[in-house]
């Protein structure tokens, strides 16, 4: 679980990145998840849209991509949602 300090800093952190996933009108599947964990291992912070067709809510599909990938839900704003996970090779946030 991450502190309030913590989600400040990842704010400002993804701050400047572009989202690199979208998610459409299908919703999340199991190889989106899998693109995701591989990306969050790669990156730690990304973001991913959520298109204007998808039939589910943003805080429920935040939630199963947070649940699938293991990542911690940092912001859900507008239609963008940023996921940290703490990458185990490639660590390149220090977290205050």
């Amino acid at each position: 679980m991450l502190t309030g300090k913590q989600k400040r800093f990842l704010r400002a952190e993804a701050h400047h990145l572009n989202p690199i996933f979208q998610v459409g009108k299908t919703g999340t599947n199991d190889n989106m998840i899998i693109q995701i964990n591989e990306a969050l291992e790669k990156r730690e912070l990304l973001k991913v849209s959520i298109l204007q067709n998808c039939m589910e809510d943003k805080n429920e599909v935040a939630g199963e991509l947070s649940e699938g990938t293991g990542a911690e839900i940092v912001q859900i704003i507008g239609n963008i949602i940023v996921l940290y996970k703490e990458s185990k090779e490639n660590k390149q946030l220090q977290l205050p």
